[in-house]
């Protein structure tokens, strides 16, 4: 069988070029199915376990920074990079190599790796990194190293939880400590059925060590402080003195018969407590589930009493007037203000639709798994690049609909105004990371590169969608639309258009805010997020309740002899991005300790561009599903 592999070699001699063709395509026959991180390497005895370094990341700060911006060890030669894909490039990943020597199956005790001199300037650097609460990031055999906790309950049973990377030091009375020793476990299994050690764990435990002299000149020699520590390894600004850190490291190899190499990663993605995510997600499915029965149910009732009622008025000889969402059945077809933003609005929401869709099957199937780093990244890029047909064709196919003639300024302001806003806030923060010379920064080759991609591939898939859709005749609409519009009467204050469009967004948010908050925490505390199966279902509940809420909302205001639904129903579903942008105003109050305002910027900065993303989502699905209804109980019913 064969597999394809994209893939985006940062390390090219053109990295623009290797960015416009998005990755070189490999198709590697095999005699299996591969998936990403599913290609176990067996590492025979004494052979080198290379272990490399990534960015150091800080939930106080959200800005992360390259390993070498420290006055660490560095390997001879200077570090070498690491092939990176385009997803780990745009999320600031640096994996460089590292200094530290480690055989299969060869225990080291206390090994000295160097001794960097310091001045003043890079004891405050760590100094501020410390306090900071930043922590290091390293990858054994594509193993991000974890630390180990203890948990102790109200029963005093114990329990352990992994946390990703460890902390750069330690402040204790106010005079911080840097962790300049680390004893690294690695877990292996062994098998009859292949040669080898295949690694199965990777814990680290930092250590503050204040070393003593030792002899560099007699082999294997340390200092007896590392055995016997005194001390920890302070660092002082304030003494305006240099200082020497010695950098040491012990290595244990543990054998564990029950540990897989297919199961190695359910640590890492088991940080949380489960039982308490297995609750919060079938509690808010339960309630949405609930509610949105009880909508359908309601609605079903409604509409058979209203169609029942207006048969028995067309069978009866004498006419009568005409009430409720029939009266207005000659102004309901007719088009909107801002016809042409609209479609824009709509066909961008397709576009993220169809992305999602994908991105979630392709998850699902184990492709988008945290061993493949950066590929959930790389995944929504490519698709939302690939889908700007879907935006062309739905954008041009309402727009003719709505009686909209200049195609080629509605083509164009689809492909270029949800994407150039969120260029545009990117763009503004990547000068903000380029200011802080955070490892976030991308370079600006790489954003040359992202902007070919858009107006190389994305703009043109768009022009063809939209002459697919112009292309194809307009769908006639069941009901004709009067010359003259309908005066629409005064309406409840519930049934203003700000007020009902806030009401309607809230049951959509109510369907996702518990899974948010999972979302949320894996993007600003640096943990992994897997539970793509909870996900997923929360996603089809999302669609179906902004689906029944926008019809049962548009219902009411049909019967109203209001027939100004068009951006009523997009907004009103749409309107659930509203409360997601205040629930991470609330969450970044509550949840963070952020206290630096470039920090918050950078916060609220991607988030809005989250927020932008959803309401689009949620609009179009909310858009397509009132005209869906509206032209199926104006089809259903005779009109004289």
């Amino acid at each position: 069988m064969c597999t394809i592999t994209i893939y985006f070699e940062s390390k090219m001699p053109n990295k623009l070029a290797s960015i416009l063709l998005l990755a070189l395509v490999a198709i590697h026959c095999t005699q299996g199915f591969y998936l990403p991180g599913v290609a176990p390497k067996d590492y025979a005895d004494t052979e080198p376990v290379p272990l490399k370094v990534n960015k150091m990341v800080s939930a106080k700060t959200q800005l992360p920074y390259d390993y070498y911006s420290l006055n660490f060890c560095t390997p001879p030669g200077g570090p070498k990079l690491s092939a990176e894909n385009l997803g780990e490039l745009i999320m600031g990943d640096k994996i460089e190599s590292s200094p530290y020597e480690i055989l299969a199956g060869v225990t080291e005790v206390c090994k000295v790796l160097c001794t960097t001199p310091n001045e003043v300037a890079d004891l405050k650097a760590f100094e501020k990194r410390i306090r900071q609460e930043y922590r290091i990031n390293w990858i054994l055999d594509n193993l991000p190293a974890a630390t180990k906790k203890t948990l102790i309950d109200m029963g005093g049973h114990k329990s352990y939880i992994y946390e990703t990377g460890f902390p750069l030091g330690v402040v204790e009375n106010d005079v911080a400590f840097v962790h300049n020793h680390v004893n690294m476990k690695i877990v292996f299994h062994t098998s009859d059925k292949f040669k080898g050690r295949r690694i199965v764990g990777f814990e680290v435990d930092p250590q503050s060590i204040k070393h003593g002299k030792y002899d560099p000149n007699i082999p294997n020699s340390y200092p007896e402080t590392c055995v016997k520590p005194s001390a920890w390894q302070e660092v002082r600004s304030d003494t305006n003195t240099s200082m020497n850190i010695t950098w040491t490291y012990s290595v244990e190899w543990e054998y564990n018969p029950t540990i897989q190499w297919s199961s190695r990663w359910d640590v890492y993605l088991k940080m949380t407590d489960t039982q308490i995510h297995w609750f919060a997600i079938i509690n808010s499915l339960l309630i949405v589930l609930f509610l949105t029965g009880m909508v359908a149910m309601i609605m079903m009732r409604t509409l058979h009493a209203d169609f029942r009622r207006y048969r028995e008025m067309e069978s009866q000889e004498d006419a009568q007037e005409e009430t409720g969402w029939k009266l207005v059945h000659g102004d309901v077809f007719r088009p909107p203000n801002h016809r042409m933003l609209l479609s824009m609005f709509v066909g961008s929401g397709v576009q993220v639709f169809t992305m999602a869709v994908i991105a979630l099957m392709f998850a699902l199937l184990g492709f988008l798994s945290p061993a493949n780093r950066g590929g959930l990244m790389t995944a929504g890029l490519v698709l939302y690049i690939l889908m700007g047909i879907f935006a062309g064709y739905f954008s041009s196919r309402l727009y003719k609909l709505l009686k909209g003639s200049d195609w080629k300024k509605n083509t164009l302001g689809t492909a270029l105004l949800l994407p150039g806003v969120v260029f545009v806030i990117f763009f503004l923060l990547n000068i903000i990371l380029g200011l802080e010379k955070s490892s976030g920064y991308v370079h600006f080759d790489v954003l040359c590169g992202i902007v070919a991609l858009w107006f190389g591939i994305s703009l043109p898939l768009v022009f063809f969608g939209s002459y697919l859709g112009f292309k194809k005749p307009p769908s006639e609409n069941p009901v004709r639309t009067n010359q003259i519009p309908r005066q629409i009467p005064e309406q409840p204050w519930y049934m203003k258009p700000i007020v009902s469009i806030l009401m309607g967004g809230i049951l959509p948010f109510g369907a996702i805010f518990i899974e948010l908050f999972f979302i949320l925490t894996s993007i600003w505390q640096h943990q992994f997020y897997y539970m793509f199966g909870f996900l997923f279902i929360v996603f089809v509940i999302l669609v179906l309740t902004c689906a029944e809420i926008t019809i049962v909302m548009c219902y009411f205001q049909l019967c109203g002899e209001d027939y100004h639904w068009w951006w009523r129903s997009y907004l009103t579903s749409g309107a659930s991005a509203f409360y997601m942008f205040l629930y991470a105003i609330f969450y970044f109050f509550t949840k963070l300790h952020i206290s630096s305002p470039v920090s918050a910027i950078l916060y609220f900065g991607y988030t809005l561009i989250m927020t932008l993303m959803f309401f689009v989502l949620t609009g179009a699905v909310g858009f397509y599903s009132c005209y869906f209804f509206v032209r199926k109980i104006y089809s259903s019913v005779k009109v004289a």
